[in-house]
């Protein structure tokens, strides 16, 4: 039981044009569509030489097109009986033994033998079969969105990021015989039938798929963002919908195993908005502001640390606080302004006084006291204290104190 080739080419041969009456995909298929009956067409009402057939049921001489971009799948009693993935003419017979029950074809994942040997039908085969196509060709369309911010850890930025998102991406079938085993309901591959299209929303593993993906979506803009090779930068995603895609397709592969256990990849992704939340809009809005200012990253995010401490330090008055943001020490600060003050001696009466109040009266008075030292020059003084507030070691307004101090103002 299987498939004879015919020719070779959907469209192409002399042999082809002589058939009056196969099997085709349905006219008119939304190009969501994945998996769909074959129809008959041609004369006699699409019946030909399969006289006990209908629509999508085939018998033993049914001659069935495979146009490019598209597989058949034949099944009985929900079982996997052939699998055709090259374009041409094939005619479905049960008795010779030289037909072939899979013709895999280019393009399709290393997988496609082992799924077959592992699903293929093991019992003898009846004189009918159930024959649907599936599109191999990459599907496009398929939408997502998020109601709330997702979140995730940015390098470039160095914090949590969050956003809403929506965009749409497309993806295409790699292993038809996974999927078909592993993944679609029976219910799209029965005698009554329906299309599997994965943007119907009554289709319950189509929205399944949505929501794994939108579920993969906090750890694909992950995946992007901390990517050196992709340069580490938000603002690039929207404009890469490869390399986006094979982030994304990388995240639901670990989270869902989408290519392994269902034989689905993605292929390109269209963000077409992202709203940060507040926080990240500031953390973008000083990168801007960092990248505008030139040369490295670092540097730049420097130079903004520095703005804000001399806007810091005009807010506060320009005191300690404001020295310590510009760079000066705590401890330097303190020393500085205590060079300031001047040391209190108690005048010579005072010593004189206290001397004679600790000495015993009989005692001969102590020797007088050694000379006062001169008095300090105010010019060298306020010399020293210009020079100082030149190399911002005080501050104008401790200048001007002590400037008054040493004049006795």
């Amino acid at each position: 039981m299987g498939f004879i080739k015919a020719f070779s080419g959907a469209l192409g041969g002399m042999l082809a044009d002589q058939w009056k009456d196969f099997l085709a995909p349905p006219p008119g298929l939304a190009p969501t569509a994945a998996i769909f009956p074959a129809v008959p067409q041609g004369q006699n009402a699409g019946r030909g030489s399969n006289t006990q057939g209908s629509a999508h049921i085939i018998t033993n001489g049914s001659r069935i097109l495979v146009p490019e971009g598209y597989g058949l799948l034949t099944f009985q009693d929900g079982q996997l009986t052939g699998f055709v993935a090259e374009p041409g003419g094939f005619i479905f017979t049960s008795q010779d033994p030289n037909s072939r029950s899979i013709f895999a074809g280019d393009g399709l994942s290393p997988t496609v033998m082992a799924s077959w040997e592992r699903f293929k039908f093991g019992g003898q085969p009846g004189s009918q079969q159930l024959a649907f196509y599936v599109n191999l060709k990459e599907i496009p369309n398929n939408r997502f969105g998020t109601q709330s911010e997702i979140y995730w850890d940015d390098a470039y930025l160095g914090a949590q990021v969050g956003a809403v998102t929506r965009g749409s991406y497309s993806l295409r079938i790699v292993d038809p015989i996974l999927l078909v085993k592993q993944f679609v309901p029976l219910t799209y591959l029965s005698a009554t039938p329906r299309v599997f299209d994965f943007t119907d929303l009554d289709n319950d593993a189509a929205s399944q798929l949505f929501n794994e993906v939108v579920g993969s979506l906090a750890a694909a803009f992950s995946n992007y963002t901390n990517d050196p090779s992709k340069g580490n930068r938000i603002a690039r995603i929207q404009g890469d919908s490869i390399g986006f895609a094979q982030s994304l397709a990388f995240a639901v592969e670990e989270n869902y195993q989408w290519t392994t256990a269902r034989g689905l990849t993605i292929v390109k992704v269209v963000l077409q908005a992202i709203e940060y939340d507040e926080d990240t809009r500031a953390l973008l809005s000083d990168v801007k502001k960092a990248d505008a200012l030139g040369g490295s990253r670092g540097n730049s995010f420097m130079q903004q640390a520095a703005a804000r401490g001399f806007q810091a330090a005009g807010e506060n008055g320009g005191g300690g606080a404001g020295m310590a943001v510009l760079g000066m020490g705590v401890g330097a600060t303190g020393a500085a302004a205590s060079g300031l003050q001047q040391p209190s001696t108690p005048p010579a009466f005072q010593q004189a006084q206290q001397a004679q109040q600790q000495t015993p009266s009989d005692t001969p008075p102590p020797p007088p006291p050694p000379p006062a030292a001169p008095a300090e020059d105010p010019v060298a003084k306020l010399t020293q204290l210009k020079a100082m507030l030149d190399q911002d070691l005080i501050t104008q307004a401790d200048y001007d104190a002590a400037k008054a101090k040493v004049l006795g103002l």
